[in-house]
């Protein structure tokens, strides 16, 4: 008799244990996400691209979850550093990443050591925001009105046509280089720090072209500053719709874009990626965003996370290519 009153004492006391986990446990498994502020790592300062397409997307996204987003800005060491903490924060969908074309698909080939992390292994993607497009440029005074001309100018003066960059290894340095590979010519690299530079030498003549991002570019071509004779899209931008692509002057398969992604740390839970991934694509595609993307020259996407992940794994490949054409690399 003892020993039964013995064993229902034991149960009971287990049962009156288990349910005590269960109700100390229950609000932390039924709180509804989100149910504080979430954090948007951006790898760039206040008021370049990234940022700013960010900060467009993330106001109405913060009334669509109920949530404040909070765009955290952290610049250093060509994106590593905001990149490398985006990779290892929380998979608790409270921290995403505003990568991009260098962050997720360049630097991966571009440094000599570890990074830090791994586009594929570390992030899973949310969506594709935008691409931008290159516009290749010469000073008025070359004389060549075509991608077509400059080879031949280029091919009957090697090593004479200078181009800028923003850097080595970056993607106006890699669109310039590819370039330069699959026309079959020598260019000669001048590298700046920074598109503003390199701009500002383009138009004072003292290099010969440089691509660059069309929103950066096109109040200097309507200006008359610069001539724009090539972009790098498949397809004509509607932006500049007169220039021919590098494409339809030759270089068949060439397309290389920047662009801006949104992913999250790799385990974050997959009802979290896909809201956040409905919701950013729904923004992306209002009539009011779309219209302020159009107005920066930026072409709008909002990719699904299966598309976007196909996306950045050929982009890997592709500036894989550029980085291994170029010869660039940083310890």
């Amino acid at each position: 008799m003892q020993s039964r009153n013995a064993a229902a004492r034991i149960i009971l006391r287990t049962g009156a244990i288990a349910l005590l986990c269960h109700l100390l446990g229950a609000p932390a498994f039924a709180q509804p996400w989100p149910a504080r502020p979430i954090r948007v790592i951006v790898p760039f300062p206040p008021g370049q691209t990234a940022d700013i397409v960010t900060r467009t997307i993330t106001e109405p996204l913060a009334v669509a979850l109920g949530r404040p987003l909070v765009v955290d800005n952290r610049p250093g060491a060509g994106t590593l550093v905001g990149t490398e903490m985006g990779a290892k924060a929380r998979p608790d969908g409270y921290t995403f990443l505003a990568g991009g074309s260098s962050a997720l698909a360049i630097n991966p080939h571009l440094y000599a050591r570890n990074i830090g992390y791994d586009t594929l292994r570390d992030f899973a993607p949310i969506t594709v925001i935008h691409n931008t497009i290159f516009v290749f440029c010469v000073h008025p005074a070359v004389p060549v009105k075509s991608v077509t001309e400059l080879i031949v100018l280029a091919k009957r003066r090697p090593d004479e046509i200078t181009y800028g960059s923003s850097g080595p290894g970056t993607p106006q340095h890699l669109a310039m280089a590819l370039f330069a590979a699959r026309a079959d010519m020598k260019l000669t690299h001048v590298p700046y720090k920074g598109a503003v530079a390199s701009l500002t030498d383009l138009m004072a003549g003292q290099i010969s072209v440089v691509a660059e991002g069309m929103p950066t570019v096109m109040p200097h071509v309507k200006a008359g500053k610069l001539r724009a004779i090539g972009v790098s899209s498949a397809e004509r931008s509607p932006f500049m719709p007169e220039v021919q692509t590098m494409q339809e002057q030759g270089l068949k398969g060439y397309e290389v874009l920047g662009w801006t992604a949104f992913v999250a740390p790799v385990g974050t839970p997959a009802p979290i990626l896909d809201r956040l991934s409905v919701e950013s694509i729904r923004i992306i595609n209002s009539p009011e965003v779309k219209k302020r993307l159009h107005e920066w020259g930026l072409g709008a996407l909002g990719l699904s996370r299966e598309r976007s992940t196909e996306f950045i794994k050929a982009e890997l490949v592709k500036w894989g290519e550029a980085v291994r054409i170029s010869g660039a690399r940083l310890e």
